[in-house]
């Protein structure tokens, strides 16, 4: 019994140890946000809208206002290295998984405040939340 509380209490140690070491490394932190949450954002603070599709998905369907940085071009790096990194950025794509490696990449790349659209556009595409300009 004695070693199963030692091993927790070893556990719990460095548990604590690890997530202050996080801490301390990273300034930022990548915030998944739903639409309301993102409207809300975007009306209290000055953000940067970021679509990471391709050009051709930002043309047929984007967010108003967003900016077109496409996550796979050969020129991303040097796309974001544009952006103010002191200023919040919210990233979004079609369902939420290249934005989540976007934002680690912004993150790493010392990005101050990051929030990521949870689901991408396409969950929230029918939602009244998101004002969605649409080709027709």
């Amino acid at each position: 019994m004695k070693k199963i509380g030692a091993i927790c209490c070893l556990l719990f140690i460095a548990s604590l140890s690890t997530s202050c070491l996080n801490s301390t490394l990273n300034n930022s932190e990548v915030q998944l946000v739903t639409a309301a949450e993102m409207q809300s954002i975007l009306k209290l603070e000055d953000v940067q809208l970021i679509d990471i599709r391709t050009p051709e998905e930002h043309e047929d369907m984007h967010i108003v206002n967003s900016q077109n940085i496409d996550f796979k071009s050969p020129t991303f790096d040097e796309d974001i290295s544009k952006l103010d990194k002191a200023k919040p950025v919210i990233l979004y794509c079609n369902s939420g998984r290249s934005s989540a490696k976007c934002a680690r990449k912004l993150e790493a790349a010392g990005f101050e405040k990051i929030y990521d659209l949870e689901g991408g556009l396409s969950k929230w595409k029918h939602s009244d939340k998101l004002n969605i300009k649409v080709k027709s």
